[in-house]
């Protein structure tokens, strides 16, 4: 029994600011590095750290006949993910995102995403083998809709859970949210959801988005909100779970490393409510490092940070 994450596979290139640039400027960086990335693997290297012993972690996605493609496979391997499901495209080159980071710890981020947009709808059908047999499963918007709606309703159909994590933002029609069991938002991507203007939200003000939205379709909404932790419904309960304090450094993957939490607890059958403080505290350590797959903490450091 374990975790199946299908999705995106990047080396990001990542580069230090000051200040995020306005439109049109340029401002000088410093400390670039090349790291292991894409939300996929971020997703799939975070949970491989966090699993228990006797579980695993499984990836599908694809990459390039190319250096950064072997690298990113390598990275996987190295936090105990299963990469035997990662193919190489024929005619595209491994998926890349360019990264800002400032000092605040906020980020832009642009994603090239090369052989990842190089999975069709019809290559679904043979990832049954690999989510037989499974609990969870992580998916993102970094590969094709059309994918990713077939690929949802396939690990359904296996009995597995699934947990969507609706980024980067873009409109989502009412049938793929209806395979969703837990959709992840941000505050951005669920007003964006909603036709509505992106604006930070109180836990309060959150309350009815997460009801709008699961409204549309998935059977529990969890809406991410930054450092005030995150706001989860279910139809029967809805509470406010507080983020943890910490010196925010970079806040690159750190929803990543919130759904990897969330679905590492859920597959080892603690309650909603403890998988949910599971991934908070993740998310808050993964903030206190740069990076992506680089930030995402042991088991050991998220046990000890909860108590």
């Amino acid at each position: 029994m374990g975790i199946v994450v299908c999705g995106s596979l990047n080396m990001d290139f990542v580069v230090s600011v000051k200040v995020l640039p306005a439109h049109g400027e340029t401002v000088l960086g410093q400390n670039f590095q090349m790291i292991p990335g894409g939300k996929g693997a971020n997703q799939a290297c975070a949970a491989g750290r966090l699993i228990s012993e006797g579980a695993r972690v499984r990836m599908i996605g694809r990459i390039g006949h190319d250096v950064f493609g072997d690298h990113l496979k390598a990275s996987l391997s190295a936090a105990g993910v299963d990469v035997s499901a990662v193919t190489q495209s024929r005619s595209q080159p491994t998926g890349v995102a360019l990264i800002a980071v400032e000092s605040s710890g906020q980020n832009t981020i642009v994603v090239a995403s090369g052989a990842n947009m190089d999975m069709p709808a019809a290559d679904v059908e043979a990832m049954r083998r690999v989510f037989r047999g499974n609990t969870v499963a992580l998916f993102q918007l970094e590969s094709p809709l059309e994918t990713v709606k077939a690929a949802l309703a396939l690990a359904r159909e296996e009995g597995l859970t699934t947990i969507l994590d609706p980024a980067p933002a873009q409109p989502l029609a009412n049938d793929l949210l209806s395979q969703v069991d837990i959709l992840t938002p941000n505050e951005v991507e669920a007003l964006g959801l909603l036709g509505r203007t992106a604006s930070r939200l109180t836990p309060r003000e959150a309350a009815p988005i997460a009801e709008e939205l699961r409204a549309r379709g998935p059977r529990r909404v969890i809406l991410k909100l930054g450092d005030q932790g995150c706001f989860a419904s279910d139809g029967e309960t809805a509470a406010h779970y507080p983020g943890f304090r910490v010196d925010a450094v970079d806040a690159t993957a750190a929803g990543d490393t919130f759904n990897a939490g969330l679905a590492v607890g859920l597959s080892e059958g603690m309650s909603f409510a403890d998988a949910i403080r599971m991934a908070n505290a993740a998310a808050a350590i993964s903030v206190m490092r740069r990076g992506a797959q680089s930030s995402a903490p042991s088991r050991a450091e998220v046990d000890a940070l909860l108590g």
